[in-house]
């Protein structure tokens, strides 16, 4: 079997669970030959070992049980960076990089000239607490989580990326654990409904962590505990910015402004203009 037909071969058998089985093949492949995107286009017709195949036929068969391909392959990028991805915590994704754009704006726009402290709450695999430390090498950055297993995996993302030292790391229940107010909360919490998790994909609902998805009977009880606990960990001129989910924009608006009744409150798109980040300035 050479290149092209083991494409061929992943593509017409993923695309049975998978919207992006093209992309899937591709990425499975790659990772059993351990060949970057253009080496593997250019090596289309040159035959693949037995071990190879073996092992590509293994993963694409993981796949099949819907298996997410980024625990799969164990890395996902995001914010140009790599991260380690386990069952441990929820696959970043591409929308919650609107939501280290805006904090980022935010800081060099408003924080300018001082060390922004910045807590990220529910940090999982630490995606948005690395990187922020990372395009903000001025701020001290809190990464807090619940679970030790998320928070072992997070302090692995940050020293593989150079920024063990940037971050300090926190266990417990939302605010619970942080002392002095910050600047900036960051919170990418759980905003499913309870009734609509049986309804998701089998890639979350059967292989990624029920907490990290399940936001109670509305999907805000989980955001509505941290927002009323911001009001008492929250600078004076600070801001709060929390990923919300689909059709959440004016609960969730509500909930803010009664926490915060004299702030300034919105709800940004993400990439696809989708209402997604509920930001709260101060």
């Amino acid at each position: 079997m050479n290149v092209w037909e083991a494409l061929r071969l992943g593509k017409r058998l993923l695309s049975q669970v998978s919207e992006e089985a093209e992309l899937d093949a591709e990425l499975l492949l790659r990772h059993c030959l351990s060949l970057d995107r253009t080496s593997l286009y250019g090596r289309l017709s040159e035959e693949i070992s037995a071990e190879q195949e073996h092992c590509y036929r293994d993963l694409v068969s993981r796949r099949l049980t819907h298996e997410p391909t980024p625990y799969i392959l164990g890395h996902k990028e995001f914010f140009g960076l790599d991260f380690l991805v386990t069952p441990a915590a929820l696959i970043p994704r591409p929308e919650t990089e609107t939501l280290v754009e805006l904090a980022i704006t935010f800081v060099r726009r408003h924080i300018a000239g001082k060390d922004p402290v910045i807590a990220d709450v529910g940090t999982g695999c630490g995606a948005i607490a690395v990187s922020i430390a990372h395009a903000l090498p001025e701020a001290g950055v809190i990464a807090i989580d619940s679970s030790p297993d998320a928070l072992a995996l997070a302090q692995y993302n940050a020293k593989s990326n150079m920024l063990r030292g940037r971050i300090r790391f926190l266990q417990g229940d939302l605010l619970d654990p942080l002392g002095n107010p910050v600047d900036l909360l960051i919170a990418n919490l759980p905003y499913i409904p309870t009734a609509d998790i049986e309804h998701l994909p089998p890639e979350i609902r059967d292989h990624e962590p029920r907490r990290s998805i399940d936001g109670g009977p509305d999907g805000l009880s989980v955001i509505e505990r941290f927002l009323q606990q911001a009001t008492e960990h929250l600078q004076p001129r600070g801001a709060v910015f929390a990923e919300i989910g689909h059709q959440q924009e004016a609960s969730a608006s509500r909930i803010a402004a009664l926490a915060f009744p004299k702030a300034y409150v919105e709800v940004a798109p993400d990439l696809v203009g989708i209402p997604r980040i509920l930001t709260i300035r101060a």
